[in-house]
């Protein structure tokens, strides 16, 4: 009897539930999303094809130094990369001269060993990336009231991650007649700038890719802007999982295992019971 109850109770629950989905999805369907501009104009990111992508994809440590070399000579200015250290970027393909001389060539926080004063100093290969403004306060006010997100995560903070930053880095663009025809109160704002892949539309960063030879890539790489972002994506898709290729790596033959195990498991069954009768 009370395991009758239970399921009678189970039943409801679950009957309940899909009711409850069902009404939901039924009243979704029928009102739509609210009609604005960001509703109407607002674009999926277009589509990007990385060495790294797929269940066999492994990083283009070309690609990655490219990457890198925009980072560091646009991207740095404002953009932190906090949870990455300059030794990290070993894995890169740099050795520990040119490690080194990276680190070097940024300054970092420090103490004055006499005075014990806050100071800085030119990094050392086990220092982290600095953030490039003191304070949120600085950071505000060089970037229209808007503070610049650190970069080191943010390959997996944002849906479809690196083609967001893709496509972001590649959309900047003059505000559709349409848009401005149909919602008139939409009008990028002063120190805003258009772009379609951003939620709202508009965004407080100008582009910071502005043309071709913007960076002279040691590789000889044609550096257009379509590259530039392609390279810089890349490259955060590395800072945000560094471990990507070994896990790869790893994880076929675990699986592997797993499987051989599994059969080994199965046959084993088979073989101490084969005499039971049931």
């Amino acid at each position: 009897m009370i395991r009758i109850l239970s399921i009678l109770v189970g039943l409801f629950f679950t009957l309940a539930l899909l009711w409850s989905f069902g009404n939901g999805a039924v009243n979704f369907a029928s009102e739509g999303l609210p009609h604005t501009a960001e509703t109407e104009f607002h674009e999926h990111p277009k589509h990007l094809h990385l060495a790294s992508d797929g269940m066999f994809g492994k990083f283009d440590k070309q690609q990655l130094q490219r990457g890198f070399q925009v980072y560091k000579e646009v991207c740095s200015a404002c953009h932190s990369l906090s949870h990455v250290a300059f030794r990290d970027l070993k894995a890169l393909g740099y050795n520990d001269a040119e490690v080194k001389a990276i680190a070097a060539g940024f300054q970092v926080p420090g103490l004055d060993p006499n005075t014990g004063e806050a100071t800085t100093r030119p990094g050392l290969p086990t220092d982290y990336f600095p953030k490039p403004f003191a304070n949120d306060i600085a950071a505000r006010a060089a970037n229209n009231n808007a503070i610049p997100p650190d970069l080191s995560l943010m390959a997996k903070a944002r849906h479809d991650g690196p083609a967001y930053v893709y496509s972001l880095l590649t959309g900047f663009q003059e505000q559709p007649a349409a848009l401005l025809k149909e919602f008139p109160d939409s009008k990028t704002g002063p120190g805003l700038h258009y772009n379609p892949y951003f939620a709202n539309l508009n965004l407080a960063m100008a582009p910071p890719l502005t043309g071709e030879g913007q960076v002279s890539y040691a590789d000889g790489t044609k550096a257009t802007v379509d590259q530039m972002s392609k390279d810089v994506s890349a490259f955060l898709v590395w800072t945000a999982e560094p471990t990507l290729d070994k896990r790869k790596q790893t994880g076929w033959p675990v699986l592997g295992f797993l499987l051989f195990v599994t059969v080994l498991g199965y046959m084993a069954y088979r073989n101490v019971w084969a005499d039971t009768k049931h």
